[in-house]
């Protein structure tokens, strides 16, 4: 008799299924796993094989045989150990086979026979409800796995719980999702004095997800206007939050089963190895630009970044998504991130001050902010200038507007975007509207177009940096809630592509 359980293998942010087959058959007693398993997934069989005798259940003496189909594709982690003992107990006629097929399951077994919380049980929630399965996991999966909603979840404690609950001695409840984690306490806009036109560089980004580079010397204020763009971007949508978790299940991110309406905010140190950026290392996992997938990625420092790892970000801040190509996997993971950048004018930082600059300037300021490649610099759409501040600055009280009051011109702009990509399917905001759709949405008046002609064509302008200023100007118009783009909304849109254009 070949008994059958289900479970996944992950491939990226998608969980592909998994047939676990069970046989056993007269001859030599064994216990073997093929289908192409890694050494996490071999052992399996030790731990299984532990667990049942912590239940009182000895194996037959008899030949075992797993297979994990499809045998080609390959099957990685300890989540394999309960579909595993699943098989095995219905092929041994303790568990009612129907039901076992009727179940996706993910857990790793202790030797005890308790269940240990595994990642992706999120993604494995949603395979189990396009399948039409309920999903079993551990009790510290559970919460995370109800999000989904669209399929029962049973989270018991220990193998031998699943089994009274399948035998029916002992039924479990579903389990239900956990709690919408509390927003983090959010840094106040308010706190920063002055730098007006910086914070209304990031007041644009943030309402239509345009990417920023600031530009400035060293105690100016860069890290300080980043670490606020959380407290004016609006809560994550139930689809976004979702997504978003998907990823940080993957990773093992997600706390107790909770969730987040919080926009996500990754700050890599400028050290980090490509694969911590863009994802990779053992079974590919997601990089820091996945992490941030309808969030922040902040990169201070930003011509400190290995070169390699710089233009690894070229494709993906135009395509929205990563390929993770390696020998043994090649991955797909989603990563619409808000880039905020920052770096120092020059190595010493003081290429304005003519008192401190060091005896290479200018030159040292065109070395090093040469770092940054043309094509990734074309990327960006806004470029904003951060003086230092004055002394005399810093001890007037707090006059600027508080981050709420900024949030809520954000969020407008958002709604307005929301109603304009309701029905165009992979658009969002301004910053994803491309060819047609651009030029519907951002066609600018006459004398706006004249305005935008002369200034592509005075500063030499490339087709995608022409679209940017398109996308930067109908994001300005919709903040001052115009339907029309107008000449002062190119305008503004030109100036922030102007601010550090000379020194690039």
């Amino acid at each position: 008799m070949v008994a059958r359980a289900h479970t996944v293998a992950f491939d990226g942010v998608e969980a592909r299924a998994v047939e676990v087959q069970c046989a056993v058959s007269a001859g030599l007693p064994a216990f073997s796993i093929v289908g192409l398993p890694d050494k996490a997934v071999s052992e399996a069989r030790e731990r299984v094989r532990a667990a049942l005798n912590a239940m009182a259940i000895a194996l037959p003496s008899k030949r075992i045989t797993v297979n994990l189909s499809p045998a080609d594709l390959p099957k990685e982690g300890s989540h394999f150990d309960l579909p595993i003992a699943m098989a095995l107990l219905a092929a041994l006629d303790i568990l009612p086979a129907e039901e076992v097929e009727q179940t996706l399951s993910l857990g790793e077994l202790s030797l005890d026979g308790s269940l240990v919380p595994v990642i992706g049980a999120l993604p494995a929630a949603m395979a189990a409800a396009e399948t039409d399965r309920c999903l079993l996991c551990p009790r510290g999966c559970g919460p995370e796995a109800a999000w989904v909603g669209a399929t029962r979840v049973i989270a018991p404690e220990t193998l031998a719980c699943a089994v009274r609950h399948f035998t029916g001695q002992s039924p479990l409840e579903p389990a239900r999702p956990g709690e919408v984690l509390p927003a983090s306490r959010q840094r106040d806009f308010r706190e920063v004095k002055g730098q007006e036109r910086a914070k209304r560089a990031l007041e644009i980004a943030a309402a239509g997800r345009h990417h920023v580079l600031m530009v400035g010397a060293p105690g100016a204020g860069k890290s300080m206007l980043a670490a606020r763009m959380p407290g004016i971007l609006p809560p994550l949508s139930p689809a976004e939050a979702l997504e978003t978790s998907m990823i940080h299940s993957l990773s093992g991110l997600l706390d107790e089963g909770g969730i987040s309406r919080e926009r996500p905010f990754r700050e890599p140190h400028h050290t980090a190895s490509m694969a911590a950026i863009v994802g990779g290392g053992r079974g590919a996992k997601p990089g820091e630009i996945s992490l941030a997938h309808n969030g922040v990625l902040f990169l201070d420092e930003l011509p400190e970044f290995p070169r390699t790892v710089l233009e690894t970000l070229r494709q993906p801040i135009e395509t929205g998504e990563v390929v993770v190509a390696r020998a043994n996997a090649h991955v797909r993971y989603p990563c619409r991130f808000l880039l905020v950048a920052a770096a120092n004018p020059c190595r010493c930082g003081h290429l304005a001050d003519p008192a401190r600059a060091c005896a290479r300037a200018p030159g040292c300021g065109e070395d090093y902010l040469g770092r940054i490649s043309g094509p990734l610099m074309d990327r960006i759409d806004l470029r904003v200038d951060v003086p230092p501040v004055a002394f005399s600055d810093l001890d007037l009280p707090e006059p600027g507007e508080a981050s709420a009051q900024i949030a809520e011109r954000v969020a407008a702009a958002r709604k307005l975007q929301s109603s304009r990509f309701e029905n165009a399917e992979g658009l969002r905001v301004n910053a994803d509207a491309e060819g047609s759709k651009l030029e519907e949405i951002a066609a600018p008046d006459t004398e706006g177009r004249a305005l935008l002609l002369q200034v592509a064509e005075r500063l030499g302008l490339s087709a995608r940096g022409y679209h940017r200023v398109l996308r930067v100007a109908r994001t300005i118009a919709d903040l001052e809630g115009s339907q029309d783009v107008r000449r002062p909304h190119i305008a503004e849109a030109v100036s922030f592509r102007l601010s550090v254009g000379q020194l690039h």
